[in-house]
């Protein structure tokens, strides 16, 4: 995949991550792609991934398809 410059991306935490929560933040301007990254370190790596493979995550994730880690 090439480069993505997320310089100056607009980062946003999920609202199910309530007050101070740890999650993870997307930026979601990025056409057909879901850069994401840990909010607990957002000077580090980010990964991208191809807005039909994020959506499958999401929704694999909402029908417990991981179960209890």
């Amino acid at each position: 995949m090439q480069h993505v410059d997320l310089t100056g991306a607009q980062w946003r935490k999920s609202t199910r991550s309530g007050q101070g929560g740890d999650c993870v933040e997307v930026a979601p301007e990025f056409p057909g792609l879901v850069p994401v990254r840990d909010s607990k370190d957002p000077q580090g790596p980010a990964l991208v991934f191809p807005t039909d493979a994020w959506r499958a995550f999401l929704t694999a994730v909402k029908h417990d398809e991981f179960g209890t880690v």
